[in-house]
């Protein structure tokens, strides 16, 4: 492909020379380090270093142009072609490079604060549970056509998005779901991509460090189903009872789903029954209704469960298909995950690291009727300082003790951490210690557990490292809890004593 091709699609601001504009394009890249002779080298601005560093580096492992949104440096003699927005132009001129493969796959997106992981799961497994190939792209991890990878960003940059949605058209993958995050949606990751289903989970107090105001992460939030720089998605499926999902406008040409429990939603939770063993509760629906069934547990996952629901009727599933899916999925990783060792307690290990999501959690655990509920949990490091005393506070009032202790410092002084997140347990009367060292707290967690309580240990989730200020360090909340519960005795009967 010649660059005049990609050229086309994000016009330069100034003129690029012919003998340039014919030369072929072997590859796409914005890490100078995996340039090859042939690629054109995106040197983007960034908040830690800038991306024009590394020009020469590029030029000398044999990049063809320099793409930027910023000025040639001084003294840099290579072709630079300056354009207006870097990485919008790389979504461009991936998707074109690649053979828009997004085009080639059913993509469902889903964008929000809470949820967004375990309804991309219950919609992949929904899907695999019907036959299909899928791909699925979260968080948690990334999966394509069945092969698991680790997750290195909630939405991948755009050029690795669009070369693992070739991967999967190329594995003969038809579907592919992905959470959107606003950090992807701020910065261009998914611009220009063609979605089939936009859904919409909630909105709730998070990333205020990136976004400065709720207004301004709303505007990230909703520019996905504006289309993103692509067409609008062809159907949104949007919760009716958050009010920012009544916020949402969309296109005339987008088919719109809402679902809640309040009347008047397209897709409606009746006769909802949680306990320990899961929900059962009845969908009423524009074609009637559909009982539904799943081992997952809470109020929070009869949301997600909708939500998936009315993602599979966008892609053409029937009710009895969507329902029948969605109950293969048992559990997600580090939601709600359950450590069991035989012990005569609950240990639940949870993702939830916004006051918002600690609460609806916490709801989870008190709805299961424990003697106690003893919660465990920190604040991450160079993140919004302002959640911190919310979420010590949702601490405080939802359980009967509280252990604070650290989560990701990164840069940050973990005492100065859990002291602004002590402003909020103060405020209720809770009984609550304080344990920088996160193994020791868990330690201190179970053995204060008596039976019939429930620990949560929040805020990790499904991670398996913790990031302090000088590395990264192998930390994994199921293991910890795991080993520390074989050290009092207890282990599973299957595993032998």
């Amino acid at each position: 492909m010649t660059l005049e091709h990609l050229v086309r699609l994000a016009p330069a601001a100034e003129p690029v020379p012919e003998s340039l504009l014919r030369a072929e394009v072997t590859g796409l890249e914005y890490d100078s380090r995996r340039v090859q002779p042939g690629f054109v080298f995106f040197a983007f601005p960034g908040a830690r270093t800038d991306g024009r560093r590394y020009a020469r580096a590029a030029m000398e492992r044999g990049a063809l142009a320099i793409v930027s949104e910023s000025e040639k440096p001084e003294g840099f003699e290579g072709p630079w072609i300056r354009v207006e927005h870097g990485r919008r132009t790389l979504a461009l001129w991936a998707r074109a490079f690649y053979g828009n493969p997004d085009e080639q796959l059913t993509l469902t997106g889903l964008t929000g604060t809470n949820g967004k992981t375990t309804t991309v799961f219950l919609i992949d497994a929904m899907l695999r549970a019907l036959g299909k190939t899928t791909g699925m792209l979260g968080t948690i991890e990334y999966r394509v056509a069945g092969e698991r990878r680790t997750a290195v960003n909630t939405t991948p940059e755009s050029l690795d998005l669009v070369r693992l949605f070739r991967e999967m058209v190329d594995h003969s993958a038809t579907h592919c779901t992905l959470e959107v995050s606003s950090h992807a949606l701020e910065l261009g990751r998914v611009y220009g991509l063609t979605f089939h289903t936009a859904v919409f989970t909630n909105l709730t107090r998070d990333h205020l460090d990136f976004h400065l105001t709720m207004d301004a992460y709303f505007r990230a939030k909703h520019r996905f189903f504006e289309g993103a720089g692509g067409p609008q998605p062809r159907w949104a499926v949007i919760n009716q009872d958050d009010d920012y999902g009544q916020r949402i406008k969309t296109a005339p040409e987008t088919r719109r789903l809402t679902y809640g429990f309040q009347s008047g939603a397209d897709l409606r939770a009746t006769n909802v029954r949680m306990d320990f063993e899961g929900l059962r509760f009845d969908i009423e629906h524009p074609d009637g209704r559909q009982r539904m069934e799943s081992p997952l547990v809470g109020r929070i996952n009869v949301y997600n469960l909708l939500a998936a629901f009315g993602a599979g009727l966008s892609l053409g599933l029937t009710p009895e298909e969507a329902a029948a899916g969605l109950k293969s999925l048992p559990a997600v990783p580090g939601r709600f995950e359950r450590v069991d060792e035989g012990q005569p307690f609950l240990v639940v290990v949870d993702y939830a690291h916004t006051d918002d999501a600690l609460r609806n959690t916490l709801s989870v655990a008190r709805a299961l009727g424990p003697k106690r509920v003893l919660t465990l949990f920190g604040c991450g490091g160079d993140r919004d300082r302002t959640k911190r005393p919310m979420m010590g506070e949702a601490a405080g009032q939802l359980s009967d003790f509280v252990i604070v202790t650290s989560d990701n410092p990164r840069s940050e002084d973990p005492l100065t951490i859990i002291n602004d997140a002590m402003v909020g347990v103060r405020r209720t009367d809770v009984r609550h210690i304080v344990e920088p060292d996160r193994e020791k707290a868990i330690r201190k967690a179970i053995a204060e557990a008596a039976p019939g309580d429930i620990i949560l240990i929040a805020g990790k989730g499904h991670e398996t490292y913790q990031v302090l200020k000088d590395e990264t360090i192998a930390f994994d909340d199921r293991e910890v809890a795991r080993r520390i519960l074989r050290s009092y005795g207890y282990r599973r009967e299957e595993e032998g004593a």
